[in-house]
């Protein structure tokens, strides 16, 4: 098909107004109330001139000042040919008189425009669309596809203005979120640095440590050296010494034997004394020996019986310690005596408590309910058997019958669309206060975990001046907005006062409601971190797995004042049996875990249990040392010394901030000195009991136990 011909190269335009290009004000977004100003005198301005009168001729291409056009689309061989002799026949013509008043035009323009501004060019495009407007409405044969050419680049800028315009809040955003992520990062950093500085200095005591050390040993060895030397020199003097007293030995030996020797050689002389004056002192040494041996007799027969004296001492001495012991064990005897006639009283009286509490037991059977089948509970439980199993195991009755309500109650729920308001008095929390109906939002269990997740997150964040009701309503109104904060508010409240059960839930519902201080959650969470980052500076290798013996250890280190049977069940409820060997290792990382709906593993929740009657036991023993019933009122002098007596390492800033939860004052207001100044400050012990049950109360050291005395028969005699 031919390529249609073009148009008559010479025409004569007739004088017009273009309004769009000389009158008309675009509605551009992107242009100021001063950009459209000043397009308004310029419009102005250009209805006092005439139109263009252009005088249309072909130019050739390759004339001075043209405007090249690059991609013209192919057309037919003799439209070439013919338009190569036309350019050889207007080789010498000049630039059409229309297109320089069209340049000329576009120039002035230019130059009018006021390009420092943020829509400059906007305003620098409007110029080129008015030119194209004069060649649409002057080339009427090319008009419908110049026009569908411009639509559709206006449609296009249409397009992309809109989305520049959406886009230009995430640009917002991306910047206010890169500068919260570069102080964070910066912060980080900061910690880093000084957890870096605290570690170097930790170091360098460390090595001054080593190197003491190094010297001590160096001096030991020197020393031990020394001795070595000292004791060998001795070792040679003492063998030195034997070999001589050897010798002396033989010497002395050799002197005896001649001696001996010299003996026998004078004893000739004795064998030639008088026989008879041998007989006579013979007979003599007899008779003195006769006499000896009866005064022997004698003397055996008065004094066979006696004792010596260092005996008689001996046997005195002993005969007393026995009769002083004997009069202790019969004092013991008479005190075992006493408590046996106790202990027989006590049985007698526990005998009958037994026989009533027996006959009431037989009763109770008797008139009471038979003990419920939990099984019955699998076909109306929304899971079947299979998510009864798994919500019964581990649970007694009472927790069975929380279970069975928060299930029918979560049908109930779902069941309400529409939740009645509590009014606006004083008596209802802030986040509750409303006149008229909110919808139910019906949310699953676990969108209300993840909520109230993220609203800890965001408060452990802050610097929590704000009440926590009143953090609560702001946070759900930052989420949802000003016209759904009503409608969430009571479906949460809804939801978390049904269960009970859960942990997460329940320690929210706690906290919101007043029941406790949010300082209980937070401490047991850094309790919990902490323990976390004990366990994991103890495994060096970062395997992430720890024997018994070194989790014994951190749970000892971490928790001093834990009993041995607290750290026994802490570490049963990590996994440890005593039939277990220690060097078992086990994945402690797995212990501080959360399933899908925020419920802890054994080990965190036997964590806590252990926190909640660790305060119990501490509120007893405070009410044991003040001696008085719940109903009797106590002043903050007696409190404090009570407090003072069960827990001597109690430091000053802890102790202030428990009177000041106990007797609702400011740590400020609370009076040091004259305690006469205290004697008004007078509250209900119950009260005081109650106060502190909803604060973070712990011990924070031993109580300096006294002496117990012993029972006689534990006594020892002197």
């Amino acid at each position: 098909m031919a390529c249609p011909k073009p148009r008559c190269s010479r025409f004569t335009t007739t004088s017009r107004t273009h309004p769009q290009s000389l009158g008309v004000i675009t509605d551009d977004p992107f242009l100021t109330e001063t950009d459209k100003t000043q397009k308004r005198k310029l419009s102005q301005k250009r209805k006092t001139q005439s139109s263009i009168d252009g005088y249309l001729s072909p130019w050739p291409t390759y004339t001075s000042g043209q405007t090249i056009l690059h991609n013209r689309k192919p057309c037919l061989d003799d439209y070439r040919r013919r338009s190569g002799s036309w350019q050889q026949q207007t080789l010498g013509t000049t630039k059409p008189r229309y297109l320089e008043q069209l340049e000329n035009y576009l120039r002035k323009e230019l130059l009018l425009l006021d390009l420092s501004t943020d829509s400059a060019q906007e305003l620098k495009l409007q110029p080129y669309r008015e030119i194209f407007e004069f060649f649409i409405e002057d080339f009427k044969t090319y008009k419908p596809l110049l026009s569908s050419i411009k639509n559709a680049y206006e449609v296009m800028l249409a397009h992309q203005r809109e989305k520049i315009r959406a886009l230009e809040p995430l640009k917002a955003k991306l910047v206010t979120m890169n500068e919260d992520c570069n102080e964070r990062i910066l912060a980080m950093r900061a910690e880093e640095r000084s957890e870096i500085s605290m570690l170097k200095k930790e170091k360098m005591n460390l090595l001054k440590i080593i190197d003491k050390k190094n010297e001590e040993k160096i001096s030991l060895q020197s020393e031990v050296t020394k001795l070595r030397k000292t004791l060998a020199e001795e070792y040679l003097r003492y063998l030195s010494e034997r070999d001589a007293r050897k010798i002396l030995i033989a010497d002395l030996n050799e002197l005896r034997y001649q001696r001996e020797d010299m003996s026998l050689a004078q004893s000739p002389g004795i064998w030639g004394e008088d026989p008879m004056k041998l007989t006579v002192a013979l007979k003599m040494t007899r008779q003195d020996l006769t006499r000896t041996q009866m005064e022997l007799n004698t003397m055996k027969a008065n004094f066979g019986d006696v004792v010596p004296r260092r005996d008689f001492e001996m046997q005195e001495k002993t005969n007393k310690d026995l009769q002083e012991q004997l009069d202790s064990l019969r004092d013991d005897y008479r005190e075992v005596c006493k408590e046996h006639d106790m202990l027989l009283q006590l049985h007698m009286s526990t005998l009958k408590e037994r026989d009533q509490y027996h006959s009431e037991l037989q009763e109770i059977q008797r008139t009471s309910t038979p003990r419920p089948d939990w099984s019955k509970c699998e076909d109306v439980v929304a899971g079947g058997p299979d998510r009864w199993q798994m919500l019964a195991e581990g649970k007694n009755s009472d927790q069975l019958v929380d279970v069975l309500l928060e299930e029918i109650g979560v049908g109930l729920l779902q069941e309400k669309d529409f939740f009645p308001g509590l009014g606006y008095e004083e008596s209802i929390p802030p986040f509750l206060r409303f006149e008229g109906v909110v919808e139910n939002k019906k949310p699953t269990k676990k969108d209300v975990i993840n909520l109230l997740k993220d609203a800890w997150k965001e408060r452990l964040a802050e610097e929590q001046k704000e009440k926590f009701q009143d953090f609560f309503l702001n946070f759900l109104e930052r989420r949802f907005g000003p016209a759904d904060t009503m409608a969430w508010a009571y479906t949460i409240f809804e939801n978390i006062k049904l269960f009970r059960s859960n942990e997460v839930m329940s320690q929210f519902y706690a906290v919101l409601m007043g029941k406790w201080n949010e300082s209980v959650y937070i401490k047991q969470k850094e309790t919990v971190t902490q323990l976390l980052k004990e366990m994991t500076n103890v495994d060096s290798q970062n395997e992430g797995l720890l024997t018994m013996e070194q989790l014994s250890t951190v749970l000892k280190s971490t928790f001093p004042l834990k009993k041995e049977e607290k750290i026994q069940e802490l570490m049963e409820a990590g996994g440890w049996h005593p039939n277990s060997s220690n060097a078992d290792l086990l994945d402690y990382r797995s212990l501080f875990l959360e399933d899908e709906e925020g419920q802890s593993r054994p080990f965190v929740q036997q964590l806590w249990e252990q926190y909640l009657d660790e305060k119990d036991d501490y509120l007893k023993e405070l009410k044991q040392e003040l001696g008085l019933e719940l109903r009797e009122k106590v002043t903050l002098p007696k409190v404090r010394e009570a407090l003072m007596t069960i827990d001597p390492k109690l430091d000053k800033q802890t102790l202030n901030s428990y009177l000041s939860q106990a007797f609702q004052l400011p740590v400020t207001e609370l009076p040091e000195e004259p305690e006469e100044k205290t004697e008004n400050i007078i509250i209900q012990l119950q009260t005081v009991l109650e106060r502190l049950q909803m604060a973070d109360v712990r011990r924070m050291g031993p109580r300096e136990q006294e002496p117990v005395p012993l029972s006689p028969w534990q006594q020892v005699p002197e």
